[in-house]
């Protein structure tokens, strides 16, 4: 069994998302949609996807943005040593109790600084198999998204887990999208923009 990657730390959590917070050394594992996981103990883990990841400023970079000649020293030990961290947005759309994964909102967020991981092939098969695309309602109900994007990512990713049946997992998700957008015309041509962009 592979090692799981750690990604980063709870900073704040509520029942439909959470935020991460990771070094800057450790911003080459997750990425934009991406499906993770926080385990919780006595079988009980919630998982999410990530929607946004961002860096915020300190007083040090502002005053580095404006120096002139800032050295390459200074800028590896400011990206190195960075106090401030990495923050992902995070998405809940699901929930395993006692080994089984419900698509449905978690009975209660992770806690502070617990660890996040990043869901691995087998973990994304499994989550993305179970059921019959419960999950996407939570993406597609989410406000402030970037609801395309993060369904192109997504897809493109778990896709690429589920390996020779990617293509036609692929297949059955676009056509459950097509399904529960087909009232709702802009959000469908906005997802269906995106996903030809990974086709």
């Amino acid at each position: 069994m592979t090692q799981p990657i750690e990604i980063g730390r709870l900073l704040s959590a509520g029942i439909s998302g959470f935020t991460a917070g990771c070094r800057v050394n450790q911003l080459s594992v997750p990425s934009f949609g991406a499906l993770v996981r926080a385990p919780l103990g006595d079988g009980y883990q919630v998982y999410g996807l990530i929607h946004d990841i961002h860096i915020d400023d300190d007083g040090l970079v502002r005053q580095l943005v404006t120096a002139d000649g800032v050295s390459e020293e200074v800028m590896k030990d400011n990206r190195e040593r960075r106090i401030v961290p990495v923050e992902m947005s995070v998405l809940a759309v699901g929930y395993e109790q006692d080994g089984k994964v419900h698509h449905l909102l978690p009975p209660r967020p992770p806690l502070s600084l617990d660890v996040i991981y990043a869901c691995d092939e087998k973990e994304t098969v499994r989550f993305t198999s179970a059921g019959r695309f419960g999950y996407f309602r939570h993406i597609l109900s989410g406000k402030d998204l970037p609801i395309g994007e993060v369904l192109a990512a997504h897809l493109m990713q778990a896709g690429k887990a589920h390996g020779a049946n990617g293509d036609a997992w692929r297949e059955k998700a676009v056509q459950e999208l097509i399904t529960l957008l087909r009232d709702d015309y802009p959000t469908l041509m906005s997802v269906l923009g995106a996903l030809a962009d990974i086709s």
